[in-house]
């Protein structure tokens, strides 16, 4: 696990935050080990005393575990991060709005690319998180306990195997960017009935779609799975999205009769 240099003067927050967010993405689960303390401050670029300050949050928040002696280490203790750990920016309703738009050109060639490299490893990496919201909605409704915001993350997860399994970091940072700035949106489409069970069994096609490998079908799975947010949305906010289909998507909108 590789962290970036810290470039901030809020060097202990941000610290916190990165760590956090891995976590939170799926990129830490629990039982990983961190770097050792000297590794990790050299790759965040910051004091070790500083580190420690924010292993302290981090540790007393219940995120990691610091075990010592023989063996031991920083270790990640849950999944489940406490939304004060990260710093949330408040977005205007047309940056949503935008962010919506911006998903839906990018979101589908990812899954058509996804569809064409994955390999065993990365659907095995979705089906885990399908597998999860799937214990998690088993349990009772999705409320208090973090429970909604561990299905969030879970469905978040799904959507980052699947950037990852194209084999393209540059489209994997994308998504990661993508998914950070939705959070507003996706919090109001929680607040629908129906979406847990939905979105278990859209997310359920959309890794049958990936593995059969036929781009078309890809494609119309992804629009059906992008347009339940972007409808919620709408709903909540009373607004319509204008999405204008771009000149080098007309081709396609035509063969699907748009």
């Amino acid at each position: 696990m590789v962290f970036t240099p810290v470039q901030t003067r809020r060097t202990f927050e941000e610290a916190v935050e990165q760590i956090a967010e891995k976590i939170k993405l799926g990129e830490l689960r629990v039982g990983d080990r961190l770097p050792s303390e000297r590794a990790l401050a050299e790759q965040m670029q910051i004091s070790r005393p500083t580190l420690r300050e924010a292993v302290k949050v981090l540790a007393d928040s219940g995120l990691i575990e610091v075990r010592r002696g023989s063996g031991g280490g920083m270790f990640i203790a849950t999944e489940l991060v406490p939304p004060e750990l990260l710093h949330r920016r408040d977005m205007r309703i047309g940056e949503v709005a935008q962010v919506l738009e911006a998903r839906r050109l990018l979101e589908p060639r990812v899954a058509q690319l996804a569809a064409m490299r994955a390999g065993d490893d990365d659907f095995h990496a979705m089906e885990r998180s399908i597998e999860d919201m799937r214990v998690l909605v088993g349990g009772g409704p999705l409320t208090g306990g973090g429970r909604e915001d561990r299905f969030l993350q879970l469905d978040v997860q799904f959507h980052l195997g699947m950037a990852r399994a194209t084999g393209n970091d540059m489209l994997l940072t994308l998504v990661r960017q993508l998914y950070r700035e939705l959070e507003i949106a996706r919090d109001m489409a929680m607040h629908h009935e129906l979406v847990p069970d939905w979105t278990i069994d859209v997310h359920l096609r959309t890794l049958a779609a990936l593995r059969s490998g036929d781009l078309a079908h890809v494609d119309q799975v992804m629009d059906e799975h992008l347009a339940q947010l972007e409808r919620t949305w709408e709903q909540e906010t009373g607004r319509a999205l204008v999405r204008p289909t771009p000149e080098f998507l007309a081709p396609l909108a035509a063969r699907r009769g748009v």
